[in-house]
């Protein structure tokens, strides 16, 4: 489509609430999937000041807000290296905010939206996003938006109000009682209590009446513990006790720690906060405050009241039943319609951020598994409670039904997560809409309703003409595409990244006008594994586990078949002609005859050990990454620092240790690694990636639970031994045959010493192969080892790129180019090609000499959304999609090669 003729849109993300990374992060997931060429994506981030700033397109990858933004010149000192948001920067005037905007892109004032953009996309969560507070001022600007109105979004944002609509218009309604800020604080905790035990009994839900993403929600179980109550409330209305005697016995480094929970705005109460009547805005500030008061009086309490606050807190019954989530959405024809609801399957627990948006943690099932006619009734009423509060677009609704069939609608959302596996996205591809075509189906029918609902008219119907004229012709024209099999999940403990990075890879590719992507499964074993051609609504399920049940067990589901019946008209003008609607068994010749080239998002087993690779290449057909012989090294630890240690790199001390060396004699066995490694030291299994099984081991103790953890003949790991080794909920622990053991790497008396991944891109020139080394990234870890959380869970990690190296640039650019060409010699050594990260520890000396310690190379690395190569790739001017089509196009390139070699032999 001519540039001229495509829709600006803006993309509206970010914003002042406590859930601005999931925010930033569906920002992003909506920038990548805009079809290209029907929109001009224009990424509009809101600071937590509500500054508009149009976005450099490099900052839309880093991993978190505060990976960039407030940017590092602009940091106070922080001794602790706190991370901070622009709001700890304290009082700064109008032309600082200014400055600081324009180190990351272009301030917007509200007056200019009308000319940069023809239509909003609002991807904001809470406060000034989804209150009705942007709404407003957009519909002054004439500006059309995504979603509901301003009086919708207030109601959908506040859930005192929504309860006492919903039970004054007959909905079922748990009991409920709401507690007032400053009744709170100024009343008897004690008599709320007892008054909540009588009229609400337990178990009690306390959550506050305007927070999303289940920030400050708790449930009290059968407890007369008042303190725990007291907790809990103050927990839901961010407000947090210390005692300065606790504060006294804390180390230094606990200290920073519980300040660092402090800071968290999802977990703790953030900043800035009120202590003793005044404002501190910064954690240093308040770290330096409580030591000197806690050693002033020894006895008192300390107080700490958040400026992101709560005016209310509910309190209301625990629903015993199935919960569930549901879209309703709005039809060109003006009818609502439900999409299937889902089923958020979990235990007593939460389902908190943690379980919401790390990869494999949860578990959904669509539609819910319930009598048709269960599904029905709740279909039907989360329709009717959408048209009662007279929400425009789509909605998202919460509630439970329990056992005789009753239903409570609990918490009606006028927008919901764009993450790739949300709801949103997930119940659209029911339907056989994936998030790309979703999304111009709700930019189309908002610019409807915004029409329709509207006093005053301002050129809408044109803008709508010339949308509906634009699909209509890249309906026509068609495009002649690259076919590319996305081939993601596998077995290892590595499956559900593997999901995220290929269901990423699909989305970048099947927005562009070059590429359609198809999405491939690989389910098996360590005896072999079989490939599944798989309908986008399977590519969307939480997790790789998901999956495979549903191609093992796939059937088609009568009320998902009517729904799809309903919504024909939808999907005759917006679905791809291509898309299939049950899962697909291929062999690989199968494989070769469907598509131009594989993309392999495989981690672990089979993928990076060469095996896939080996069976395309019998086959030409071009992939990205290593061939066979460097993936069967890489794939191995120990085999890869051995062979770089031959060739004169430093690594870690390393030491494999049999599963039946071990059980033959434990106590030898834990005899030896101690005498040999000392503590502490590192366990790991030699093949697995993601942080899975990594620990640093201190004691005997620890030692003897983790070898027989790893070593266990059973499939699951006991409660004690979760217990022993300190596991999450639902955290993986894989049983090996071989534990590596490693020397823990230290600074041994460099002046600066960190932890960095380098990525790198290979291309021909000519006859040669030319290695292309990013600027490395530096891994900031809370704890001994960077977690999955830290490298996946949106706005949980933070990654510095460029590492800092050094203060001065004629320092960063000497020391990095020793590590770069460190990190190159190794990929060389190692046969690497096509593109690959390396991790690493590097030692900086008060020369300037750089010492760089190699952990691991991965020849597939992840590809999610925020993953730290793509922010290296972006200082190389490589969009994410431009990274990907290199990628592609190497191993096309490549495959030529050997093709040819073969031909002229």
């Amino acid at each position: 489509m001519p540039a001229k003729n495509r829709l600006k849109i803006g993309i509206f993300f970010g914003g002042p609430s406590r859930e601005r990374e999931i925010s930033f992060a569906g920002g992003r997931t909506v920038y990548d999937n805009l079809d290209k060429s029907l929109f001009e994506a224009i990424p509009i981030f809101i600071d937590s000041r509500r500054n508009l700033i149009k976005l450099d397109w490099q900052y839309i990858y880093k991993g978190t807000i505060r990976d960039f933004y407030p940017p590092v010149k602009f940091l106070p000192d922080s001794p602790n290296h706190f991370q901070i948001y622009a709001e700890s920067l304290g009082v700064i005037n109008h032309e600082e905010q200014i400055a600081i905007a324009q180190s990351v892109g272009e301030p917007v004032q509200w007056a200019q939206l009308s000319e940069m953009i023809d239509f909003a996309f609002l991807a904001l969560h809470g406060v000034f996003g989804e209150d009705g507070q942007i709404q407003g001022i957009l519909d002054g600007l004439q500006i059309p938006y995504s979603g509901s109105g301003v009086l919708a979004s207030a109601i959908g944002m506040d859930k005192a109000i929504q309860k006492r609509l919903m039970k004054d218009a007959g909905f079922a309604a748990p009991n409920i009682e709401i507690i007032e800020r400053k009744a709170w604080i100024e009343g008897n905790p004690q008599l709320i209590f007892d008054n909540a035990i009588k009229t609400i009994g337990f178990p009690i839900v306390i959550r506050p009446a305007n927070q999303g993403s289940s920030i400050g929600v708790a449930i009290l179980n059968e407890s007369l513990d008042l303190q725990l109550f007291v907790d809990k409330v103050n927990q839901a209305f961010f407000i947090q006790i210390i005692e300065a005697s606790l504060w006294q016995s804390m180390s230094k480094e606990q200290r920073v720690s519980a300040i660092q929970q402090i800071t968290d705005i999802r977990d703790g109460i953030g900043f800035p906060l009120e202590l003793d009547g005044k404002k501190i805005d910064h954690p240093e500030s308040l770290l330096t405050y409580l030591n000197e008061q806690s050693d002033r009086d020894p006895s008192r309490q300390f107080s700490l009241q958040s400026y992101l606050t709560e005016n209310q807190v509910i309190l209301e019954s625990f629903i015993h039943g199935k919960e569930f989530s549901c879209i309703v959405i709005r039809k060109e024809d003006g009818s609502v319609i439900a999409l299937p609801p889902t089923e958020i399957i979990k235990g007593k627990e939460v389902f908190d951020y943690r379980s919401k948006y790390l990869p494999g943690l949860s578990r959904k099932e669509t539609p819910i598994h319930l009598p048709d006619a269960d599904i029905e009734n709740i279909r039907f009423e989360v329709e009717k409670l959408f048209v009662h509060f007279g929400f425009n677009t789509y909605a998202r609704i919460d509630g439970f039904i329990n056992d005789q069939g009753l239903i409570y609608l609990n918490d009606p959302n006028t927008t919901s997560g764009m993450l790739p596996s949300s709801f949103f996205f997930h119940q659209a591809a029911e339907i056989g809409l994936n998030p790309s075509r979703f999304l111009t189906y709700i930019i189309r029918i908002s610019m409807q309703e915004r029409m329709n609902t509207e006093l005053e008219r301002h050129g809408l119907e044109q803008k709508l003409a010339k949308l509906d004229a634009s699909i209509l012709t890249e309906e026509k024209i068609g495009y002649e595409k690259l076919k590319i099999a996305v081939i993601l999940g596998g077995y290892s403990f590595e499956r559900h990244i593997s999901v995220e990075s290929g269901r990423n890879i699909y989305e970048k590719l099947s927005s562009s006008s070059k590429y359609e992507p198809i999405p491939v499964f690989l389910l098996g074993n360590e005896n072999g594994h079989e490939l599944y051609q798989i309908p986008i609504n399977l590519l969307l399920k939480d997790n790789a586990d998901d999956i495979r049940d549903k191609i093992l067990d796939f059937k088609l589901h009568p009320i998902i078949e009517k729904i799809k019946v309903a919504c024909k008209d939808i999907t005759e003008k917006y679905a791809a002609k291509s898309a299939i609607f049950e899962p697909k068994l291929l062999s690989y010749e199968a494989l070769a005859d469907l598509c131009d080239g594989v993309f392999i998002a495989l981690h672990g087993r089979p993928g990076e050990d060469g095996t896939v690779q080996r069976k395309l290449d019998a086959l030409g057909v071009p992939y990205n990454g290593s061939g066979y012989a460097a993936s069967q090294i890489t794939i191995n630890k120990f085999d890869t620092l051995q062979i770089l240690k031959e060739n004169g790199f430093k690594v870690a001390e390393q030491h494999l240790l049999s599963r039946s060396d071990f059980k033959d004699n434990p106590a030898t066995s834990l005899d030896w690694i101690e005498q040999t490694f000392g503590y502490p030291f590192v366990a790991k299994p030699v093949d697995d990636g993601c942080s899975s099984a990594v620990k640093v081991i201190r004691n005997r103790e620890t030692l003897t639970n983790y070898l027989w953890a790893l070593f266990r003949d059973t499939t699951m790991l006991t409660e004690d031994s979760r217990a022993a080794l300190k596991l999450h909920p639902k955290e993986e622990f894989p049983a090996k045959d071989q534990v590596l053991l490693e020397s823990l790497i230290s600074s041994e008396g460099a002046s600066h010493f960190l932890e960095i991944t380098g990525g790198l891109l290979t291309s021909y020139v000519g006859k040669d192969l030319v290695y292309e080394m990013f600027e490395p990234s530096e891994a900031l870890a809370e704890g001994e080892i960077l977690s999955m959380e830290e490298k996946f869970l949106a706005g949980e990690g933070q990654n510095i790129t460029p590492a800092r190296f050094a203060l001065d640039d004629d320092g960063y650019k000497r020391i990095a180019a020793q590590v770069k060409g460190d990190l190159e010699r190794a990929a060389k050594i190692l046969g690497v090609e096509g593109y690959a990260r390396i991790d690493a520890f590097v030692r900086i000396f008060p020369d300037l000499n750089a010492e760089t310690v190699i952990i691991e190379v991965n020849s597939l690395p992840g590809m999610t959304p925020a993953t730290c190569i793509f922010h290296q790739t972006a200082i190389n001017g490589y969009k994410p999609y431009e990274f990907i089509d290199r990628i592609l196009d190497f191993g096309k390139q490549k495959m030529d090669r050997q093709l040819r070699a073969i031909s002229s032999n």
